[in-house]
């Protein structure tokens, strides 16, 4: 990764003490777990960026890379493959050879929280980092956020109001710095279970990706 994604990740950081007691506890009982801050992880010169909301404790948390791991990576990893971003369907390790092709997964938090429920003001303290990784783009983007937390956190990272660009599954904005903003029902396991978010649903938001990127070529 280039320096400007670098800036962007501390894997040292313990700003949220809440989040800092909550790993370190987690690493004297999984040992073997990963139990840190998770990079960002795919293209360096990516022009689509999917954010989520925090590291899994099973997933991300064990792995040390974004959605590999857990329920929600597997519907997210087979649809970036199906539409050509991605070197193969599944996300087993770190280590498994797989690629991003032109994408980038962040998160908005890049520590697990408990309860998978980060505080406003945690969100807050690792909006820094994301505000340095977005900002960094030298090119219009898509930004495909999963839930409304992820969508807050761009919003913020550029300094505009959440009440401007509402979310909405399958909607999408046009920002100031021409990022196109495209939202998503987050891709966990409650979502899909309750068919809040169905594989078709998903596809359709990553066909639109695709094709706004193909016009921002």
């Amino acid at each position: 990764m280039p320096n400007s994604i670098n800036q962007s990740f501390d894997s040292s950081c313990t700003r949220c003490p809440r989040l800092a007691e909550f790993l370190s506890n987690g690493k004297r009982e999984y040992p073997s777990y990963h139990c840190g801050p998770v990079a960002p992880f795919g293209d360096s010169q990516a022009r689509l960026i999917v954010v989520g909301l925090a590291p899994g404790f099973h997933g991300a948390n064990a792995t040390g890379r974004p959605f590999t791991g857990d329920y929600a990576g597997v519907l997210l990893y087979d649809t970036l493959f199906k539409y050509g971003f991605s070197t193969a369907s599944k996300s087993v390790s770190i280590n498994d050879g797989l690629q991003l092709i032109n994408t980038r997964i962040s998160n908005a938090v890049k520590c697990v929280p408990p309860e998978n429920k980060p505080t406003p003001a945690e969100i807050k303290q690792c909006n820094g980092y994301l505000k340095v990784e977005l900002q960094s783009l030298t090119q219009p983007s898509v930004l495909l956020t999963l839930g409304t937390i992820a969508h807050g956190a761009v919003l913020k990272a550029f300094g505009l109001k959440l009440g401007d660009y509402k979310f909405g599954h399958g909607a999408e904005h046009v920002l100031p710095n021409q990022h196109v903003l495209l939202n998503s029902y987050h891709c966990s396991r409650y979502n899909t279970s309750t068919r809040r978010l169905t594989e078709v649903m998903f596809h359709q938001v990553f066909a639109r990706a695709q094709s706004l990127l193909s016009q921002l070529a």
